[in-house]
């Protein structure tokens, strides 16, 4: 993603600074995204793809062929509560899939994320808090929730079994 985040900025014309005062992220970590240090979270890649004025699947193509099948093979787990795209990687796709590792510590500047569209969370291992408003409810393997993304939420692993989420997003139009 690290050079593509930079492309996409640089074919914008916004500076480091701009692009950072565009999603309300720090200067310092729109830079180690671009320099590939770190991964962002789903509400960072969703602000970021709203001030590039791309899909969020832009950041994360490799490919723009024409294949209408995508196929992502497994690769390793992401610890820290990167988030780690596993469907929705070509332009024109509506949906966005992730699995997410969330930790049990606060994610400092992002506390709440929402957006446009919808989400579907599915505990795939582990438990976890999710945090939707005022509302918190407790999710173990297994469990789903469905939500409209435009309330604040936040994910929080909780227990001793590192948690893994599957984590999609359908885009407003």
């Amino acid at each position: 993603m690290s050079i593509k985040l930079k492309l996409l900025r640089v074919q914008t014309g916004l500076t480091l600074e701009g692009l950072a005062q565009a999603t309300g992220l720090t200067k310092s970590y729109v830079s180690k995204l671009e320099r590939g240090v770190s991964t962002p979270s789903v509400g960072a890649a969703l602000k970021l793809s709203k001030a590039l004025g791309v899909q969020v699947e832009e950041l994360f193509a490799e490919s723009s062929e024409e294949d209408p099948v995508v196929i992502h093979r497994q690769q390793p787990a992401i610890a820290g509560g990167a988030a780690r795209l596993v469907s929705g990687s070509l332009p024109g796709h509506r949906m966005v899939a992730f699995v997410l590792h969330p930790t049990d510590e606060p994610v400092r500047n992002h506390p709440m994320s929402h957006h446009e569209g919808e989400e579907i969370l599915h505990v795939l291992k582990g438990r976890i808090t999710l945090q939707l408003a005022s509302r918190t409810e407790t999710l173990s393997a297994g469990d789903t929730a469905h939500f409209n993304a435009g309330i604040p939420h936040k994910i929080t692993s909780v227990g001793k079994t590192p948690a893994s989420v599957l984590l999609v997003i359908a885009q407003a139009e």
